[in-house]
């Protein structure tokens, strides 16, 4: 199918053969979580994957979907951004703080983040926690929190243990 127009391939579809024994897309690599370090409080994370799923050459449109997959005691770093997420948890359990909430998720949970609300996502149980994320293809860059919404989210008991 290379040799065909890429606009001419998109439009015959494209489809993503799944193996749940290893929980993952045919044709998909595995990608880290982040490039590059940054040393920006709340930047830090640990034990997570990236699955790009949506090619731009086989899936035309405004929208990126990636599947995150967070090993067990995993997490993403503390960030935010002009761009919306929105997640699907696919398998496990996690937590989700997004803004001065903490959420605990589980498979078919589907949660929205409006843009600039700083969050972060936890693997919360002993198997690997999954979800799918779209997100506009086109976006900014994750920014840190400022220092008081840093000051806030570690003020408050509920969330003070998940802003690190």
């Amino acid at each position: 199918m290379s040799s065909i127009d890429p606009l001419a391939r998109a439009a015959l579809g494209h489809h993503l053969g799944f193996d749940p024994a290893a929980f993952r897309w045919e044709g998909v690599e595995e990608e880290t979580y982040k490039r590059g370090l940054r040393d920006e409080r709340g930047f830090g994370w640990r034990g997570v994957t990236r699955h790009t799923l949506t090619d731009p050459s086989a899936v035309p449109g405004a929208f990126e979907t990636r599947y995150f997959e967070f090993e067990p005691a995993g997490y993403s770093s503390l960030e935010k951004h002009r761009h919306v997420h929105f997640i699907v948890v696919l398998r496990g359990s996690g937590r989700a703080l997004i803004g001065d909430r903490v959420h605990e998720i589980s498979p078919f949970d589907a949660l929205h983040v409006p843009p600039l609300t700083p969050h972060r996502w936890l693997n919360a149980g002993a198997e690997p926690f999954g979800f799918l994320c779209t997100v506009e293809r086109e976006r900014d860059r994750p920014g840190p929190l400022d220092d008081e919404e840093w000051d806030r989210l570690r003020s408050d008991p509920g969330t003070a243990p998940y802003v690190f």
